[in-house]
C-alpha cells in the first residue's frame, strides 16, 4: 500500500481533532459505566497477586510469596501491581479501581494505537484505526476485565510504536527512541511472556531493509544494520530493567523467562471442554481453525473487512519501491506481527480457549491495518470525485455505528459480541462460547438481592443465606456481601446463581431472575426451597 496522497492541512487537523474528541468520548464513558462490569473466574486471585507484589516490594523483597504465587508468578503482574497500589489512594473499592485501571490501560492501547497507524499513513490513517479500535467490543469490553490480556496488547502497541519509530530513524535511532524502545521491549516481554514473538516481525522488517540496500553493496547494507542493533543494545539493558520492576520472578533466577516459555508451550491444567462451531472438544484439541474462525466471526464485519485489504495492501507496498523503504519495513513490521502469531498458532495448535482473549493484543496491529486502508481509500477518491468519497465515508459511518449499537445493547458483555456475519449472539449461543469470564453473575446477584430486598427477606447478621453457585463463586460471594453464604452444591442451599453456559444445567426449579442481552440468557437464579436438586452441572466437574 503506497503512502497516501497528502491531504489539505485543515483536513489533517481536523482528522486529529476527531481523534481527541474519540478518545475523549471513549474516556467519559468508561468512567461513567466502569462499575458496571463485574468479577469473573480469576479477578480475585490476581488481586491477591497483586497484593503479594506490593507486600514484596514493602518488605524489601523479604516477603516473597510473590515468587511461588500459584501459575501467575510465570506472568508479569505491572497490571495487578499498580491496581493495588491505587486501591489504598483513591476512593475506591478494589475491584472497582482493578476496573477503573483497566479502562485507563485500554484507553493508553487506544491512543497508541491511532499514534502508529498516524505515524505510517497520516492522520486520516491514525483516526480510522482509533475508531476502528474503539468500537470493536471484543478489545472494549476486555480491556474492563482482563488483567492479562488488555494490558500485553496495550505493550506491545507501545513496543511497536518505538520500532515503528526506530525503523523510521534506520539507521542511527536517537536517544529517545532508544529508552521508548526498552520501556515498550520491557513492558511487553515482563508483561507476557509472548512479548518476544515481537522479535520475528522486526527480524523481518529488518532483513527487508538489508536486502534492499544490499543492492548497492552488501557489506554497506550489513554496516549500517550492524549500526542500527549496536544504538539498540542500550535499549535492552533497559528493557531488563523494566521487566525486573513489573514482573520481579523473571529476574529471581536467570533462567526463568525461559522456563515461563516452556511452560506455556505445553498446556497447565487438566484439560476441560468447551463449546466450539456445536460442539464439546477438549481444550488441547481444538481444531486449527479456531483462531481465524474467531477472529472472523467476532471481529465487526467492516473491521475485518478493512483489516483484510490493510493487510494485502501494505505487502503490495512492501514490494513498491516507490515507497521510502523504512515506511515499507513499518508496513511489513505492522502486517506480519498481525500474521505470524496466528500463523505460529495454527501451525503450532496449542490449547485453545476463552475464545480469542489470548489473541487480544493482536486487534491494534488489525486496526492499524484497517486505518491504513480505509486511509488510503478516502484519501484515492477525495481528487476524483466529492460524490464518491461521500458515499465511501457514509458506508464506512454505517459499518461503524453497527457495532456501537450492539454494545450498547450488550452492556456490559460487549465482550461476548458476534458480528452479523455470524448472525450475532443469539444465532451463535449453542455454537460458541458466550460470557466465558462469568460477568452475568453480578446482574444476577444484584437481582436477587432486590428480590429479597422486595419481600424483607434479606438475610440477618448471624443467619447467613446459602447459595449455590454454577460459575465464578468469589465474584457471587463479592456481590451479595457478608450475610450470603456460597457454594458449588445444591445442598442446602435456597437459590442457585447459573450462568447460562451449556455446562451450567436448567433446572426444575422457578426462575426469579434472569439475565438476558439480545435474546440469549446469560444467567438466571432459581429458587429451590423444598426441591431435591442434586448437581447443577451437565458434566462433571473437570
Amino acid at each position: 500500500m503506497a503512502q497516501a496522497p497528502h491531504l489539505a492541512g485543515r483536513s489533517l487537523r481536523i482528522a486529529d481533532t476527531l481523534s481527541l474528541l474519540v478518545l475523549g468520548v471513549v474516556a467519559v464513558i468508561a468512567l461513567l459505566t466502569f462499575r458496571h462490569y463485574g468479577l469473573g473466574w480469576d479477578d480475585y486471585t490476581h488481586s491477591q497477586y497483586g497484593d503479594l507484589l506490593l507486600h514484596l516490594y514493602e518488605s524489601g523483597f523479604t516477603d516473597r510469596r510473590a515468587l511461588s504465587f500459584v501459575n501467575l508468578y510465570a506472568y508479569g503482574g505491572g497490571f495487578d501491581l499498580i491496581a493495588a497500589i491505587l486501591a489504598k489512594i483513591l476512593p475506591l473499592g478494589l475491584f472497582e479501581t482493578r476496573r477503573l485501571v483497566g479502562a485507563i490501560v485500554g484507553l493508553i492501547g487506544l491512543a497508541l494505537t491511532w499514534r502508529i497507524a498516524r505515524r505510517l499513513g497520516g492522520p486520516l490513517a491514525g483516526f480510522m484505526a482509533l475508531v476502528l479500535l474503539a468500537t470493536c467490543p471484543l478489545y472494549y469490553g476486555h480491556m474492563f476485565i482482563n488483567a492479562k490480556d488488555t494490558p500485553f496488547a496495550a505493550a506491545m502497541a507501545l513496543f511497536a510504536l518505538t520500532l515503528v519509530r526506530a525503523f523510521d530513524e534506520y539507521p542511527a535511532p536517537s536517544a529517545a527512541t532508544v529508552v521508548l524502545v526498552g520501556i515498550g521491549f520491557g513492558l511487553a516481554f515482563g508483561t507476557r511472556v509472548l512479548g518476544a514473538l515481537a522479535v520475528v516481525p522486526a527480524g523481518t522488517a529488518l532483513a527487508l531493509i538489508v536486502a534492499e540496500e544490499a543492492r548497492g553493496g552488501a557489506k554497506l547494507a550489513v554496516g549500517r544494520a550492524g549500526r542500527f542493533l549496536l544504538w539498540l543494545l542500550p535499549a535492552l539493558l533497559l528493557a531488563y530493567a523494566v521487566m525486573a520492576v513489573v514482573w520481579p520472578w523473571s529476574v529471581a533466577a536467570p533462567f526463568n523467562p525461559l522456563r515461563a516459555l516452556f511452560y506455556f508451550s505445553h498446556f497447565f491444567e487438566k484439560p476441560w471442554k468447551e463449546l466450539y462451531a456445536g460442539q464439546l472438544i477438549d481444550v488441547p484439541d481444538m481444531p486449527r481453525s479456531y483462531v481465524p474462525t474467531l477472529f472472523a466471526l467476532k471481529i465487526p464485519d467492516l473491521f475485518f473487512l478493512l483489516g483484510v485489504t490493510g493487510l494485502i495492501g501494505t505487502f503490495i507496498a512492501c514490494a513498491n519501491r516507490a515507497v521510502a523503504l523504512t515506511r515499507r519495513a513499518g508496513f511489513l513490521f505492522v502486517a506480519m506481527s498481525c500474521c505470524f502469531p496466528v500463523a505460529l498458532a495454527v501451525a503450532e495448535r496449542p490449547a485453545f480457549y476463552n475464545g480469542v482473549r489470548h489473541f487480544v493484543f493482536l486487534l491494534p496491529f488489525f486496526a492499524v491495518l484497517g486505518g491504513l486502508a480505509a486511509g488510503w481509500i478516502l484519501a484515492r477518491l477525495q481528487p476524483l470525485s466529492r460524490v464518491l468519497t461521500t458515499v465511501a465515508a457514509a458506508l464506512i459511518a454505517v459499518g461503524l455505528i453497527q457495532p456501537v449499537i450492539a454494545m450498547a445493547r450488550l452492556h456490559p458483555y460487549e465482550y461476548t459480541y458476534f458480528n452479523a456475519l455470524s448472525g450475532g449472539p443469539a444465532a451463535v449461543e449453542h455454537r460458541y462460547m458466550l460470557d466465558y469470564w462469568g460477568l452475568a453473575m453480578k446482574e444476577a446477584a444484584h437481582g436477587l438481592r432486590t428480590k429479597l430486598a422486595a419481600e424483607g427477606a434479606l438475610p440477618r447478621v448471624g443467619h447467613p443465606l446459602p447459595i449455590a453457585v454454577c460459575g465464578p463463586q468469589r465474584g457471587v460471594q463479592v456481590e451479595l456481601g457478608k450475610n450470603f453464604v456460597t457454594q458449588a452444591e445444591p445442598q442446602g442451599a435456597d437459590y442457585v446463581i447459573s450462568l447460562g453456559a451449556f455446562y451450567c444445567a436448567p433446572l426444575d426449579a422457578p426462575i426469579i431472575v434472569k439475565v438476558v442481552r439480545e435474546g440469549v440468557v446469560y444467567a438466571r437464579v432459581y429458587d429451590i426451597r423444598g426441591r431435591a436438586i442434586t448437581s447443577l452441572l451437565t458434566l462433571p466437574p473437570p
